[in-house]
């Protein structure tokens, strides 16, 4: 389908001044998904994590974010001050054109959960990137590409002794599944009306 201009992006997402649910015993976190224009369509910011022990989501792609600080007052601002840290892109309020709907973590036998809520951003060109510690490396995809099913796959996944299938999508030499792909799910559904196969533990 043919994609449409950034700023039309915000008639299929949920307003960025839309109230924020009291998330009653849940951590908050917040992530972004920064999208560009190009001649290819918009181009959509992905990065893989650094690996250290201990963080489930260690060498996984993911958007830039992380959990809300006290300081932070809303989850737009959590998404602007993790992006500028980890990977040294400058976002502001005005590049907001909406959310997705937020995403529940599995727990990792901790508790309470995860509650993460996706931002989107426009910029109009690319910016230089300088990842952190915390980032590996830092990649731009077509959004067309995730559109179109591109790379979409299932994998094996031993949950607490079963093994199961679970959906991913192999773009390039990324390997995206879990959170992320859910994420993007949602986007794509939004953009296409088309519902993707059901990811039954992420």
């Amino acid at each position: 389908m043919p994609l449409r201009p950034l700023e039309a992006l915000r008639g299929v997402l949920n307003p960025p001044d839309a109230p924020v649910p009291d998330d009653a015993g849940l951590r908050r976190a917040a992530v972004a998904l920064v999208l560009h224009p190009s001649a290819d369509g918009p181009q959509l910011l992905m990065i893989r994590r650094a690996e250290r022990e201990g963080d489930p989501w260690s060498g996984h792609m993911a958007f830039p974010g992380g959990r809300e600080e006290s300081g932070d007052g809303h989850p737009r601002r959590t998404a602007i001050r993790e992006t500028q840290e980890e990977l040294g892109l400058g976002l502001d309020d005005d590049a907001a054109l909406g959310t997705l709907e937020p995403v529940v973590t599995p727990s990792f036998g901790r508790s309470p959960q995860l509650i993460v809520r996706p931002w989107v951003f426009g910029l109009q060109a690319p910016a230089p990137l300088t990842p952190n510690v915390e980032v590996a490396s830092a990649q731009w995809f077509a959004l067309e590409r995730f559109l179109r099913g591109e790379g979409r796959d299932t994998f094996p996944y031993d949950y607490r002794g079963h093994q199961i299938e679970l959906p991913c999508v192999r773009l390039d030499d990324a390997f995206i599944w879990g959170m992320s792909l859910r994420i993007i799910d949602d986007l794509t559904e939004r953009l296409s009306g088309v519902r993707p196969p059901e990811d039954r533990l992420w």
